[in-house]
């Protein structure tokens, strides 16, 4: 019998071609947005005062990406971001981007066990988070997977149940073992920003930037692993189905930004339309998430059905001004026709995005969009590798 040889083709589907699809990378996204409006704000996180224009957060973005590759990542690595929403996260998710490291986002609820397994399960080779937030020590939780910490140098940790783990980078702290975030930024030299411009060369839309968990509740979580291109579609789709143009929107976001909704939906529409992401709160809080959207005069407004219901459930609701609001996303399925209502109508969100899911309610608009982490979940269970979902 002739061998057979296996034929190899192309894992991605064409689907509708009206709107063509993209073949860019996050950074070159970045860049032509911050060349189009360099002195519009980029990012506010409200609770700490942080501020950026898109000018100053791509400036500080390379700074960020050039000290990674001076301690020593290369493209490919796997960097976990671990925390709440604070400004450190977004500029991760850029830096590495621009690097070409992967970066791997962490659920900052993850206890020890869970950490180790999704650290152990792509092979992270650095590790940033804060010292604490609310419950949640992140240096003594990683301390119980990782004992050598604490008597290792910053960056040379050899660690006998994460192998692969050397660099660890504190957001607000410096303890023993680990680096702090302003160290990183000073890091890189012009020989490293060099580097960096080498490697921005050879990247290619298609190559992995991203990778997303489950929350592990029906078992250990699972990964999926996402492009470029898988990022960078999803958002230009959820740009135009929000109608963004050219005119200054803001969008508040009191998602969560290890979910896609508020690191794609959100920092990524920011990076490829141009729009402003309000972070309220470093997590979910509905008086928060009010009082950013009226002070800060949000356009959209990012939430699953629970966070608008606790919004809309607020004692003092009627005393924010909302009027500046036109639509937004809300993630999840199914969402009650009632709570569709209430929104359109008390929350002025005419045009509303549902995702995964749509239903038909009178007097409002609402389309059905898929984020990366629901276009991507074809993926091979728990290995954390790309199947071509897209």
């Amino acid at each position: 019998m002739p061998s057979v040889s296996p034929k190899v083709t192309n894992s991605y589907i064409q689907g509708p071609t009206d709107i063509p699809l993209l073949d860019k990378t996050v950074g070159q996204c970045l860049e032509e947005t911050v060349q189009r409006f360099p002195e519009r704000e980029a990012l506010v996180f409200c609770r700490d005062g942080v501020r950026r224009t898109f000018a100053q957060f791509k400036e500080e973005v390379d700074q960020a990406a050039a000290g990674l590759l001076a301690l020593g990542l290369r493209k490919g690595d796997r960097l976990g971001m671990w925390g709440p929403n604070k400004y450190e996260w977004v500029l991760m998710q850029f830096a590495t981007a621009q690097a070409g490291i992967i970066l791997v986002s962490v659920n900052p609820a993850y206890q020890a066990s869970e950490l180790e397994f999704v650290l152990r399960k792509v092979g992270c080779k650095a590790l940033v988070f804060p010292n604490q937030f609310k419950t949640q020590k992140y240096y003594d939780i990683l301390k119980q997977t990782c004992p050598e910490l604490e008597k290792s140098s910053p960056g040379g940790i050899k660690s006998k149940r994460l192998p692969d783990l050397s660099i660890v980078i504190m957001c607000d702290s410096k303890l023993p073992g680990t680096f702090h975030m302003d160290e990183v930024m000073q890091a890189g030299d012009s020989s490293h920003l060099k580097q960096l411009r080498a490697v921005q060369q050879t990247l290619s839309c298609h190559e992995p930037i991203n990778i997303q968990f489950t929350s592990g509740t029906t078992g250990s979580p699972k990964g999926a692993t996402l492009s470029h291109r898988n990022i960078v579609n999803n958002a230009n789709l959820v740009g135009l189905r929000l109608g963004i143009t050219d005119q200054e929107s803001r969008s508040g976001l009191p998602a969560p930004l290890y979910h896609c909704l508020a690191s794609v939906g959100g920092c990524m529409v920011m990076a490829l339309h141009g729009t402003s992401c309000i972070f309220s709160s470093p997590s979910f809080e509905g008086k928060a998430a009010l009082e950013a959207v009226s002070r800060e005069k949000c356009s959209f407004l990012l939430g699953t059905p629970t966070m608008f219901i606790d919004m809309l459930s607020q004692p003092d609701f009627d005393s924010y001004d909302l009027s500046t609001l036109r639509g937004g996303i809300i993630a999840g399925s199914p969402v009650p026709p009632e709570t569709m209502r209430t929104i359109i109508t008390k929350m002025h969100m005419p045009e509303l995005v549902v995702m995964p899911a749509t239903c038909t309610v009178p007097g409002g608009q609402f389309v059905l969009v898929h984020l990366s982490w629901a276009t991507s979940m074809c993926f091979l269970w728990g290995t954390g590798h790309q199947h071509g979902a897209q």
